[in-house]
């Protein structure tokens, strides 16, 4: 896969080192800055309502006909949330369509595996295709969340018996921005079941590098890649 070149000149991104001339696989900057700066938080911010609004209303049909059948096929409602880490470590509610049976989601957050008997046949199709996720794009608008970023975490989260927060301090970085929809790590294929230290720290690494390089061109790159994706429907379950 060719790089994709960023022609976008961060501030913010020069702070930690990097400068936003790079290509997508360059390795992360040691440290990320502990805030965005006003002007790449509004373009950011803008980006997110100009496409979140156009995906709901492109999406608002497919939406009411997953909900129906949501609650058609099994008991409870059509959309969940679940508490997540945001942006400073601050909690928030992030919303869903229900895969599961209404049991499996009242229970303690697990992440989700491969053939998971906790979804129904239909929260496997939403799955597969990532449509349960669309309605996160109500957490963009609402400020929670933001199109692109690292993906939120449950607190508590754990891999090998170890929460995500006691295998390195560089993990309290990610919060330093929303969390996204997608990320730069799953439109490199880092999606499903986080089930080794390996695959989490491969994650957190993807992670960083967006924080530390971050421009709208990226972002867009980002968005590009997902449609892709999410049209190949790899490693999602």
């Amino acid at each position: 896969m060719s790089p994709v070149l960023i022609s976008y000149f961060s501030p913010w991104a020069c702070e930690t080192g990097a400068i936003a001339l790079a290509p997508m696989s360059r390795k992360p900057a040691a440290q990320a800055p502990a805030a965005m700066p006003r002007r790449d938080a509004a373009i950011k911010r803008a980006m997110d309502i100009g496409f979140a609004l156009l995906i709901l209303a492109v999406l608002a049909l497919p939406m009411l006909l997953a909900a129906a059948a949501i609650r058609l096929t099994s008991r409870g409602p059509a959309m969940f949330s679940q508490e997540r880490i945001g942006l400073h470590g601050q909690r928030f509610r992030m919303l869903k369509f229900r895969t599961m049976r209404r049991q499996a989601c009242a229970g303690a957050c697990r992440q989700a595996t491969r053939h998971d008997p906790r979804v129904t046949r239909l929260g496997a199709l939403l799955r597969h295709t990532s449509f349960d996720e669309v309605p996160q794009l109500f957490n963009v608008l609402d400020g929670t969340m933001s199109l692109v970023g690292p993906r939120p975490h449950a607190p508590g989260t754990c891999v090998a018996g170890r929460r995500f927060e006691s295998i390195t301090p560089r993990y309290a970085t990610r919060h330093r921005v929303k969390p996204g929809v997608t990320g730069l790590a799953q439109v490199r294929g880092w999606r499903g079941e986080t089930d080794t230290e390996d695959k989490f720290l491969r994650r957190l690494d993807s992670d960083l590098e967006y924080i530390a390089t971050w421009s709208p061109w990226r972002d867009l790159a980002i968005i590009g890649r997902t449609v892709g994706a999410v049209l190949r429907m790899r490693n999602a379950y």
